[in-house]
This record gives structure tokens, sequence and C-alpha cells, in this order.
């Protein structure tokens, strides 16, 4: 009797393990995303929240995790050591005072030791961060909305597995860079990638090719029936706002896209809550 309690005490144990490693493996991985913070629409702040702190830092992505955005967008270069750094432009000149050059002829310590000037040119604390700092930041926080800059996939895909990273972040690729999202699939086939058709006459044809879960587009090109299409084939749509007025945000809403890449994510949201 004894033997027979503790075997199913066993059986039960074993059954309760599976069942909470295979939820924590779901919530991990799972296709679906956390609902949005603020109403039916994730925020995604571009280059993080940089009103008040320069783009792209630490700092603007804190900016962006407090004010309850869904994504910070990252651009992603390489250090002339090969290290991961995230900065918009392939040039420093517009982020060092009195520095010039590429991103990729400076080592990470070299680009350590240079401090961030904002847009006035006054100096501040901030320093460019690598790949490993921002996911440190973010991971548990926010999402990560990748803009592949520098399409040296394998290597940052290693870096995202090591924080278990790999279903929050999006990466957004032009469907013309084949071998980007060939690589990343073969690298990474749990990735999330995200086209960008242009066009809305190529759009049908990247859904087909890749079964994204995502699409991006901006409010060049976007129309309802971009976002209808999309929507028939199980993909969200994230936009790129173009003014980040009221008038462009309802448009948007409108048209049911399910997130907005913005300049003024504090504005957006405010808005977003007036809309509950």
């Amino acid at each position: 009797m004894i033997h027979t309690k503790m075997r199913i005490a066993f059986i039960f144990f074993v059954f309760v393990l599976n069942a909470f490693y295979n939820f924590s493996y779901s919530q991990d991985t799972g296709d679906s995303l956390p609902p949005p913070k603020n109403g039916n629409t994730y925020v995604i702040a571009h280059r993080g929240a940089h009103q008040d702190a320069p783009e792209n830092t630490l700092s603007a992505y804190q900016k962006a995790i407090e004010m309850g955005c869904d994504f910070v967008e990252i651009d992603i270069r390489k250090t002339k050591d090969g290290k991961f750094v995230s900065i918009h432009n392939e040039d420093i000149d517009a982020y060092f005072k009195e520095k010039t050059g590429k991103v990729n002829s400076f080592l990470l310590s070299e680009l350590k030791q240079m401090p961030l000037a904002k847009k006035n040119g006054n100096m501040t604390d901030d320093f460019i961060p690598t790949l490993e700092d921002i996911l440190k930041l973010c991971k548990g926080k926010i999402g990560i909305y990748l803009d592949l800059k520098e399409a040296d996939i394998k290597g940052q895909v290693q870096i995202i597995k090591e924080f278990k990273m790999e279903r929050h972040v999006v990466w957004y690729i032009y469907p013309g860079e084949n071998e980007a999202i060939k690589e990343l699939n073969k690298y990474c086939p749990e990735c999330l990638v995200m086209p960008d058709p242009g066009n809305e006459k190529r759009l049908k044809k990247v859904l087909n090719r890749f079964d994204p879960i995502f699409v991006a587009s901006d409010m060049g090109v976007l129309t309802a029936s971009f976002v209808n299409t999309s929507h028939s084939q199980k993909a969200k749509v994230f936009v790129d706002d173009d003014i980040s007025t009221v008038n462009e945000w309802q448009k948007i809403m409108d048209w049911g896209v399910d997130g907005i890449q913005t300049n003024h994510p504090q504005k957006l949201i405010d808005f977003l809550k007036g809309k509950k």
C-alpha cells in the first residue's frame, strides 16, 4: 500500500512538473504577445522615448518603460571589434561632440569613452549601449523592435538566445533582403520576422512567401485594405506614423492597425488612454 501511494505521488509530481514546464515554455515562446498596455494598440517608441534623452540610449529606453510603452525600437550596427551597438546612422558625427567617423571604424572601448550629446550639443551621462545592455534592461519589461542595419544575423541571434528573448524581439527586415530573412529562419526559426512589403501590390506575395506573424508599413503607403489583407492571413500590422497628430492616429486606429511606431510615445499613450 505504501509503495502504491508513493508511486501515485511520484506520478502526480511528474505530471505537475511537466505541466508547469509546458506552461512556462508556452508563455515564453508562444505566438501571442501580451495585450497592449494602453487600449488595443501597441505603442512602439522609435529609438526610445528620446524627447529629453539622446536617442537609442538606455535612458531613452528606460523612459519608454516608465511611460508604459509596449516596444522600443533599436538600430543595430557593429563596431570595429565586432560588438553590436544601437545607433541609427552609420557614422557618429551627429551623436558625439567634435567626433567623426564610421561606427565600424571604432572599437567598442573607444565609443564607451565618448559621452553622447543632446540635440542642443550639451554633453550627457549617456553612452552608446550594446545589444546586451539593452536586452538586460528590457527583459520582462518591454518588447524589442529590432531594425536590422547590419545583417550579422547569426551573431545577434546568439546573444538574443542567451537572454532567452527569441519571442520578445520583432525583426524588421525588408523582403528584398531575402538572404537575411532566410538566415534568420535558419538560425532562429522561432524568432519573429516582420517584413515590410513597401507597396501594397507586394503584400500578398510577402504574406504567402514568409507567413509572418507581423508585417510593417508606414503612413506613406498604408491603406485600410493593406490592414484587412494582413489580418485575413493572421498577421498583425505595425505602422510608422508620419506627423504624429490625433487625426492621424485616429485614422490608423479606424483602419484596425495593431501597433504604432512614433517619436512621441507619451502623446500617443495619452491619446489612447482617452479612447478607453
